[in-house]
């Protein structure tokens, strides 16, 4: 069936093709961008910094963009985001070029990583407006009975090309020479842009409101609070997403300093860990069917702490690139799930708006979970020491997802197709 979807649906197939580009783009920025700045400070508040400026964005403008996105052409909204990435990152690639030597002293260092910080913002928010408007538009090209079939593939996809071809790619490119993973992030973003514009979609059509901005807004809040289940969701997304973004901001140090990996080894652990991503997106839409929503999001709920208690134990790369399989696996299969069930239920007229303010809730925490985790680093290396530091947000990563399950189990009130 999943074969059958792909060949027999060509708007399927140019919007994958547009996912898997635009995933190979971020991809490579995921490892590239914060390794840059690690090439810049050793501090890990300015890497924090970093890390909270490419999600800030999905704090300051998810609501809005979601009514943007009910209101205007999605096609062009995913078209001239892509193409904003491709500006963006030619513009690091300037950066790079303008300031070829390292910094020699902080006060140059902090401007550079500011500097750095801007761009990421900047890239952060045209994916805003881009993934949106994009979890938005599948289920105009395909059938309801497909949508689990069809976030699955995407899922896998995005997986592939974001975690299992982006980092080691980026390593492998960084290590040749600094400019050149955004020069090829530029090339990606562009060929995304191209396939999006490629899609027939269907006849959409857009009438001015009678409502105000912010009154359409208003009623998006208003759908989603009166639906129970995608609330708790929402809020849940948004705590676990902090959890993990604390944990994953200092990844790249803890790869380098504790497991003594360089660029191209540490896009390969990765890698190893996008291995779950693969695997989940071919069977969490069949563990989805068997188990029932609620009994898939508990299962992955029980998967996500183990993987952090190990990457907080480990020194072994090996264990470590099995945490990560294992948490990606997870998280592939809370949201083969959850997206399914938002684009089975959500009205379509209403669908930018409630994606936005639940990717609010979602999103919105991770900027807030990357800066608490730099503070916190930074306060335990003067006392525990510097590897001790590295180690502590995989603990409260584990911690608060055990505190995470145990709420699901005993709270979160779901029917077997998702119905609250």
């Amino acid at each position: 069936m999943a074969t059958d979807l792909f060949r027999r649906n060509r708007n399927f197939r140019l919007l994958i093709s547009g996912a898997a580009a635009a995933n190979l783009g971020d991809g490579i920025a995921a490892l590239a961008l914060p390794w840059l700045a690690t090439m810049i400070s050793r501090d890990p508040f300015d890497i924090a910094i970093v890390a909270f400026a490419t999600r800030l964005p999905w704090f300051l403008l998810s609501l809005p963009v979601g009514v943007v996105t009910d209101r205007a052409d999605r096609q062009a909204l995913i078209f001239r985001a892509d193409l904003a990435r491709v500006a963006l990152s030619i513009g690091i690639v300037a950066l790079i070029l303008m300031a070829p030597s390292l910094p020699d002293d902080d006060g140059s260092a902090r401007l550079l990583i500011g500097a750095i910080a801007a761009l990421a913002f900047a890239l952060g928010t045209a994916e805003v407006f881009r993934d949106n408007a994009a979890q938005t538009v599948l289920p105009m090209l395909v059938d309801e009975r497909d949508l689990e079939t069809a976030n699955g593939q995407i899922w896998s996809v995005e997986r592939v090309m974001g975690s299992f071809v982006g980092p080691p790619l980026a390593g492998l490119l960084i290590a040749l020479a600094v400019p050149l993973p955004f020069s090829v992030n530029a090339l990606a973003f562009g060929l995304a842009a191209l396939t999006i514009w490629s899609i027939a979609f269907p006849a959409r059509k857009l009438t001015p409101s009678r409502a105000g901005f912010w009154a359409e807004m208003r009623d998006g809040m208003r759908w989603i609070a009166t639906h129970r289940a995608i609330l708790q969701l929402a809020i849940m997304l948004g705590l676990m997403n902090a959890l993990h973004i604390a944990a994953a901001t200092f990844l790249v140090l803890f790869s380098q300093e504790v497991l003594g990996l360089g660029s191209f080894g540490h896009g390969v652990l990765l890698t190893a860990g996008a291995g779950g991503g693969v695997v989940g997106g071919l069977v969490c839409p069949r563990i989805a069917a068997r188990l029932g929503p609620r009994t898939s999001l508990i299962a992955a709920l029980v998967l996500m702490p183990l993987s952090y208690f190990v990457l907080f134990f480990t020194s072994s790369t090996i264990l470590a690139a099995a945490a990560l399989f294992l948490e990606i696996l997870a998280g592939m299969l809370w949201n083969v799930v959850t997206v399914s069930y938002r684009q089975r239920f959500i009205p379509e007229a209403i669908l930018g708006r409630v994606n936005a303010i639940y990717r609010f809730f979602g999103w919105g925490m991770m900027p807030v979970g990357a800066l608490l985790a730099g503070l916190l680093v930074a306060q335990i290396e003067p006392v525990s020491g510097r590897e001790a530091a590295l180690r502590a947000p995989f603990l409260v990563a584990g911690l608060g997802m055990v505190a995470m399950c145990l709420y699901a189990i005993f709270a979160l009130k779901l029917g077997r197709r998702g119905v609250a």
